[in-house]
Formats: structure tokens, C-alpha cells, sequence
């Protein structure tokens, strides 16, 4: 069975490069644009791999961060940050498994994600 990956990103196109990613990657592959509609997905289901936009609607990426990390049978999740405010994503490297500065290739997606898989 694949691992499952969870893509949060509002931005339509980006949304769709990274799942093309990650499903070339390994994984089965669900995407949300709202962090709350993901906070609620997150609580009843266990994912493998989030790739996680900063700022979205309903909730910010921050705090979806911070939640998932408080999540006991999300421990073992990778998190990869999907940003384009390197300031900010500094700030969290302590709670994400990588950082990547938008723009983020597809291919440095692919691989990264590939790496992490369980």
C-alpha cells in the first residue's frame, strides 16, 4: 500500500505541481486549500507526508503545524513547509522536516518527498 500524503496549498496551480510531485513520489495523494477544512481532515486520518503552504485561508500554516506536532498518531508524519517568507519559515525549521522557498520545482519536490516516504 502507498503512503498517503496530504497537500495544503490555496494556490490552484501550485496545489496541482505539488501533487503531481508527490503522487510521482509514491503517494496517494489528498488535497486541501483551507487549513481548517485540513485540521478537521488531519484529526480523523493518519498521513505519512503533509507539504504545508504558510498562509491560507481558515487557518494559517503555522498553526496547522504546531497541531499536527500535537497530534499523537500524527508523531511519526513529515512535514515539509511550502513558502515564499523565508523569515517566517525560519522560525518553524524546529517543527517541519524541511523548508522549501517558493518557487519549488517540481522535480526538488519529487525527490524530497521520494526520501521522506516511509
Amino acid at each position: 500500500m502507498a503512503p498517503e500524503a496530504l497537500i495544503i496549498e490555496d494556490d490552484t496551480v501550485q496545489r496541482e505541481i505539488f501533487a503531481q510531485a508527490v503522487t510521482r513520489a509514491g503517494y496517494q495523494v489528498t488535497c486541501l486549500s483551507d487549513g481548517a477544512q485540513a485540521l478537521e481532515y488531519l484529526q480523523n486520518h493518519r498521513v505519512d507526508l503533509v507539504v504545508l503552504d504558510l498562509h491560507l485561508p481558515g487557518l494559517g500554516g503555522e498553526h496547522l503545524a504546531r497541531a499536527i506536532r500535537a497530534l499523537p498518531h500524527l508523531a511519526q508524519t513529515r512535514i515539509i513547509l511550502a513558502t515564499a517568507d523565508p523569515r517566517l519559515a525560519e522560525t518553524l525549521q524546529d517543527i517541519s522536516d524541511l523548508v522549501l522557498i517558493k518557487p519549488i520545482s517540481y522535480v526538488q519536490l519529487r525527490d524530497l518527498a521520494a526520501r521522506l516516504a516511509p
